[in-house]
């Protein structure tokens, strides 16, 4: 008998057939996340569950779960789920790191050029018919080439964030919790207090995970630290980021741009004020949106639970 498992959204079709082969899968093939109660009704049965970012879980879920063996996040992040909670159950826990690094770089570098040069501002511009003839001042932006990145968080992505960087010849900056001095030594890049980052940098791009420490990590004292011509790109957590002084610092020109990939809430809702400033741009969260990258994802996430299952150890574990 195959071992069920539940899934909590619809898998790329290559990482379902894997799943399906060996394992009784129920599936929540809704575009919505399942409710909270669907889960918990849905897995009681269940030895395995893979899920997303958006789904909650946490003790009193798992203590509905007592034939749970494995949960499998399609995600590096694991911040939904209660991980001390699953451990001392002992429930596995995987998720699936590396496999977005260049996508999510890729991503947050093509939001600090849009930014920088108002991509944003220029194509609703265009839209709206306001665009008449050429004009000297039209739309003017920052300068990428030569400017200095702060970079908050260097780990995997951070450093090829970095490694990017370099062909703009820009100045690097960064913050870590630790000091990182072979890859200073081997990408250039100049350790900095946070502080100290903030107010030199022309950009900042935010790079950690979701923690108790890095949860507000900037708020209004940290956005005033910024230039007013600074731009702000978050491709990391929402809730790093102090929405409410984000806002503030944008409508008064304390910093120039932001560039969104995250926000918190998440989704923001379209009447939120964040979405009519012009200087700011709002994607939903798809910095790892590449076919090769959603793909390689979910099977890594697929492999993750099918070794849980099976008692083995998982090829991506959490920790």
């Amino acid at each position: 008998m195959k071992p069920k498992v539940y899934v909590t959204r619809h898998l790329p079709e290559e990482a379902w057939r894997e799943l399906t082969a060996v394992c009784d899968a129920a599936i929540w093939d809704e575009e919505f996340p399942p409710p909270y109660e669907e889960v918990v009704a849905n897995i009681a049965d269940k030895t395995g569950l893979l899920c997303l970012l958006t789904d909650q879980i946490d003790a009193r879920l798992l203590e509905a779960a007592p034939q749970l063996k494995v949960i499998s996040q399609v995600a590096v992040g694991y911040d939904n789920i209660d991980v001390a909670a699953a451990a001392a159950r002992g429930i596995r826990v995987g998720n699936t790191p590396g496999v977005l690094t260049e996508a999510t770089a890729d991503f947050a570098f093509a939001l600090l050029l849009a930014a920088a040069r108002r991509v944003g501002e220029g194509v609703d511009y265009v839209r709206d018919g306001r665009w008449q003839t050429w004009g000297l001042t039209l739309l003017l932006g920052q300068d990428v080439h030569g400017a200095t990145l702060g970079i908050v968080g260097l780990g995997r992505i951070g450093q090829a964030v970095a490694r990017r960087a370099r062909g703009f010849d820009m100045r690097v900056l960064y913050h870590s919790a630790t000091r990182r001095p072979e890859v200073e030594q081997a990408l250039g890049v100049e350790y900095a207090s946070l502080d100290d980052l903030l107010r030199q940098a022309d950009f900042v791009s935010l790079h950690v995970n979701l923690t108790a420490a890095t949860r507000g990590l900037i708020g209004a004292r940290e956005l005033g630290l910024m230039q007013e011509t600074a731009v702000l790109i978050n491709t990391a957590r929402g809730p790093v980021v102090d929405t409410a002084a984000l806002y503030a610092a944008l409508q008064s020109g304390q910093i120039a741009a932001a560039a969104l990939d995250v926000t918190d809430p998440e989704p923001l809702p379209a009447h939120h004020p964040l979405l009519a400033l012009p200087n700011v741009l709002v994607v939903p969260h798809i910095a790892s949106a590449t076919v090769s990258t959603r793909t390689q994802m979910a099977l890594m996430a697929v492999r993750n639970l099918i070794a849980g299952v099976r008692g083995e150890p998982l090829p991506f574990p959490v920790g």
